[in-house]
């Protein structure tokens, strides 16, 4: 695959770069003010607070080569701090199943981080098999709302979440994928009651969500009742093509490299041992495979294409490199990356990178375990078909 740049594209990063440079945030500025600011002027840009919309909803529309460029330098620059849930999740899902009062009434908030979201997916008992969801929603006897009752976990950001867009069974009666119905609503309301997780690398991020009774207005649900897993997997494959982090793993390889040249390793460094030096060239191998497959599922995009089962292989290798480029850095840091406490003890990166760690052990898990991602790749890239016994 050719990705020599053209001149077009080379000035197109010049002024990603400057944007960055111009509208930087500077110490002591209000950074709440700084952020709202920072998404105004990129959507004076021409969508650019929204890159990955269409341009029928205000996105910028630009080319497979011009989204990778977007991709590498967001990865090196220091953005505002941005949850994926709204821009990156359910407006996709709004855009192509919502109806044009839906559209109109979420995607001006969302758009403008006025609000924020989390997902209502997984459950006890319904992670990876999340088509088992038991979480039900019994429609009342005048078909006005929704009564819902059950409980997901894991669910990231439901402590500061405004909405929430969520899975439940409105029918069981038939294969578990079908009476499942997408729905919507405010996380600040009665019968909601949200209990932090607290992770292994101790950071609270994930939470238990107990639903009680919540009423949730019909007008609220998206497309049609039942039909909800069919917008849960279009939701899943932008969600896992943007887990996959691969502009961000180059960096962090950058990264681990410098830190590797800190460590004294006899006469030398430890980025001169050879073992070490291996595993690093062995990861930049792997993750230039998979760049190669990214640019094959933005031009797949770019002509029109949902994201297909390529979203998969995405998240499968994705993850597993960069829960490697943190083993290798808790490799790096050596005892010390042992030590435990508000201060680093010997390397500075040696603490961070055993936090990193310990978070990365959810990397295969969340958005699809792995072995999801193989039973996809298996069964649509493959061919492979499940035996009838």
């Amino acid at each position: 695959m050719d990705i020599e740049l053209s001149q077009q594209d080379q000035d197109f990063r010049q002024d990603v770069r400057q944007f960055f440079a111009d509208n930087a945030y500077k110490a002591g500025e209000d950074y709440a003010e700084w952020r709202l600011e920072w998404f105004k002027k990129a959507a004076e840009k021409g969508g650019w607070d929204v890159p990955k919309w269409s341009p029928e909803f205000g996105g910028p529309g630009w080319t497979p080569t011009q989204h990778y460029i977007w991709e590498q330098e967001t990865a090196r620059a220091t953005l505002p701090w941005d949850m994926p849930f709204g821009v990156g999740m359910v407006a996709p899902i709004i855009m192509a199943y919502g109806n044009k009062a839906q559209q109109d009434r979420f995607l001006p908030d969302i758009r403008a981080r006025r609000v924020n979201w989390c997902q209502g997916y997984s459950e006890p008992g319904a992670g990876s098999d999340l088509a088992s969801l038991k979480t039900r929603a019994e429609l009342s006897a005048d078909g006005s709302h929704y009564v819902v009752n059950g409980t997901k976990i894991w669910t990231t950001a439901a402590h500061i979440a405004d909405w929430i867009f969520c899975l439940t069974r409105t029918d069981d009666s038939g294969k578990k994928q079908e009476g499942i119905t997408f729905l919507l609503f405010p996380m600040k309301q009665d019968g909601i009651e949200v209990k932090p997780i607290i992770t292994l690398g101790g950071a609270h991020s994930v939470n238990t969500v107990y639903l009680t009774d919540v009423k949730v207005p019909v007008e609220n649900r998206i497309g049609e009742q039942g039909k909800g897993w069919t917008y849960a997997k279009g939701l899943l494959q932008h969600e896992r093509t943007g887990l996959a982090g691969l502009s961000r793993s180059l960096v962090a390889l950058e990264g681990l490299r410098d830190n590797a040249r800190s460590v004294p390793r006899g006469n030398s460094t430890l980025m001169d041992d050879p073992a070490f030096r291996a595993k690093a060239a062995e990861l930049e191998i792997d993750l230039m495979a998979a760049e190669f497959t990214e640019l094959r599922s933005l031009a797949s995009a770019a002509a029109g294409a949902a994201p297909g089962p390529e979203s998969s292989i995405l998240k499968l290798k994705g993850t597993e490199i960069q829960q490697r480029i943190q083993k290798l850095t808790v490799e790096a840091g050596g005892i010390y990356s042992a030590a435990w406490g508000p201060k680093p003890v010997g390397n500075s990166f040696a603490k961070g990178g055993m936090a990193g760690y310990l978070a990365s052990r959810a990397y295969t898990i969340y958005g699809g375990a792995s072995e999801v991602q193989k039973d996809v790749v298996a069964k649509n890239v493959l061919g492979i078909k499940r035996s009838s016994r």
